[in-house]
């Protein structure tokens, strides 16, 4: 493997290059172009741009038939202001690789250099570079574009970076990895009045009131049952600030996680009828929107178990997890329709948390990522 050794320093290069110039979901234009131009020097069989808006495809082909395995990681960084100062901060002001993405792309090109020297024997491997995937579009996006939708992997994996987890860990669960999160918009319209005479008017403040309190006694926040459940209030508006007018609209807006789609599905419809009666009482006019969605990645047990015989095959000290991440990613969508898992690789106990304004990928993890991945790749398609 010292070859891989040879080429940390210019992934390592890569993921800083990369880490400064970070760009929003459905933005990553310049992105998508400095991935393709570091691909091109890793002769992939085949090069697929614009997948789902701005994402890449890159195919390497074994000498013999075998399974597919897709590989997926996200080209997105967050609306967030840096507060590092070293030498590869962004240069843009609101925006910056807060979740690790810089990192991600940097493993996944490396596992393309990886398997330019030592072409895969058997099957195909698919490197996925997936856009949007911060506002749970990009996914969505990706799984319905023709240029994906005839590769049908037999596989499909990811991985995360986990800060809280010591370095180059892997962290694997069955069943559940990340919870499945939504949000909802809650908009109600009732009738403005003078604030002295309320009465001839409708305020959608005291159902804002009756919203929140029902909604909160829905919370199950032991992530050890099965029907665990939070549901955070996030925002909220109604009136304006005119004292002599009793508010005619307002608006609640929810984050809702579960632990499976199918909790999910059965807390939203609660969640809604519970809404209806409310509008109902108090004669109001209401419009729900739900946004930013992402599937829970529900793992499966064969593909767990050649990540687990991987790690241990490399050497790496695996953590199996009792209970899933409460935070969303959408990868979900892929381990819904294809076979497949993700995990997680410790990022360090000191490290700053995912999203915090600090946050930086540690570089001394992309050649577990790297190696892990590949490794995947021939525990699944081994010759016999």
């Amino acid at each position: 493997m010292e070859n891989l050794n040879h080429r940390l320093e210019s992934l390592i290069r890569f993921r800083k290059e990369l880490h400064k110039n970070p760009e929003l979901s459905g933005k990553e234009i310049e992105t998508a172009k400095r991935v393709v131009s570091f691909l091109e020097q890793y002769s992939p069989d085949e090069i697929r741009t614009n997948v789902g808006g701005n994402g890449i495809i890159a195919i390497y082909k074994g000498l013999k038939e075998g399974k597919s395995i897709l590989f997926r990681c996200e080209l997105d960084a967050l609306p967030i202001k840096e507060t590092n100062s070293f030498e590869h901060q962004s240069v843009k002001n609101s925006i910056s690789h807060k979740c690790g993405h810089d990192g991600h792309m940097a493993i996944l090109c490396g596992l393309a250099s990886e398997l330019y020297h030592q072409r895969p024997e058997k099957g195909n491997v698919i490197l996925l570079f997936q856009p949007a995937e911060e506002n749970g579009s990009g996914a969505q996006k990706v799984v319905k574009d023709e240029n994906f939708k005839n590769l049908n992997p037999d596989y499909v994996f990811a991985l995360h970076n986990l800060p809280g987890f010591t370095k180059n860990q892997i962290v694997v669960k069955e069943g559940t990895f990340s919870c499945a999160v939504k949000s909802m918009i809650i908009r109600l319209k009732g009738k403005v009045a003078h604030a002295a005479e309320p009465e001839n008017g409708t305020n959608p403040a005291l159902a804002i009131a009756s919203i929140i309190q029902q909604f909160d006694s829905k919370n199950q926040p032991d992530k050890t049952i099965e029907n665990f459940s939070i549901i955070t209030p996030v925002y909220s508006s109604f009136g304006q600030k005119a004292y002599g007018i009793s508010a005619g609209k307002g608006e609640i807006h929810f984050t809702i996680r579960c632990q499976t789609n199918r909790e999910m599905e059965k807390l939203s419809n609660e969640l809604l009828k519970v809404t209806e009666e409310i509008i109902k009482n108090h004669h109001l006019e209401c419009k729900i929107k739900w946004t930013e969605s992402f599937q829970a990645n529900e793992n499966h047990a064969d593909a767990t178990t050649h990540i687990k015989n991987a790690s241990k095959l490399l050497g790496l000290d695996v953590l199996e997890k009792e209970s899933p991440f409460s935070w969303g990613e959408d990868f979900g969508l892929f381990t819904q329709i294809y076979q497949g898992a993700m995990f997680g690789l410790g990022a360090g106990k000191e490290s700053p948390a995912l999203h915090h304004s600090d946050y930086d990928f540690p570089d001394e993890i992309i050649s577990t990522g790297v190696k892990l991945f590949h490794q995947i790749s021939k525990e699944i398609n081994h010759a016999h």
